[in-house]
């Protein structure tokens, strides 16, 4: 679905409701404010998907899957001068209804060798978890992640291997030659 598909349909789910808040009883109200709070998230999302086009960062990229605007596909490509170099990681991206007062749910589908990534694409970030702020959005998450390659936690490593390879480079960089699989 296209952005503009997107806000056409958001815009038309909008003049469907028609029950007055004054007179709804306590379950219309709350279905309604439920409603208004997915709209906010569907426009920040609308919002931020739009500005990441715009802004034109190296080696970042997000859009909606389909037509589902909480559930995105993304890619990074590894920077210059790291082992990861040239190499391009599909993630998944699914934001929460609480978004984006809660971060979203981030994953990578390229398998990726790394000390914060685990076996199945679980990612060991502070900022998508307890230090997570609504200031964030998914640039700053596809930056932040892009900078976690070349800049690895090891004190709180998903991958213990990685972890202890991590101070020999040559034999690193092997590891992720032999693991990497381009989408």
């Amino acid at each position: 679905m296209t952005v503009s598909g997107a806000i056409s349909e958001a815009q038309g789910n909008s003049s469907q409701r028609t029950t007055n808040p004054a007179t709804a009883s306590p379950k219309q109200r709350l279905s309604m404010a439920k409603s208004v709070d997915s709209q906010s998230v569907l426009k920040r999302l609308q919002s931020e998907l739009m500005a990441l086009m715009m802004s034109g960062d190296p080696g970042i990229s997000a859009f909606p899957d389909g037509d589902n605007i909480f559930n995105w596909v993304g890619t990074i490509t590894g920077s210059k001068e790291t082992v990861y170099e040239g190499k391009v990681y599909k993630l998944h991206l699914s934001f929460p209804a609480e978004y984006p007062f809660k971060p979203p749910k981030v994953q990578f589908d390229t398998l990726c060798f790394h000390p914060n990534v685990d076996v199945c694409g679980n990612i060991c970030l502070d900022i998508l978890q307890d230090k997570w702020s609504s200031a964030y959005d998914v640039r700053t998450v596809l930056l932040s992640i892009q900078s976690l390659l070349g800049e690895p936690n090891n004190d709180s490593p998903l991958n213990n291997q990685a972890a202890a390879l991590w101070s020999n480079q040559e034999e690193f960089r092997k590891m992720v030659e032999k693991v990497y699989k381009p989408a």
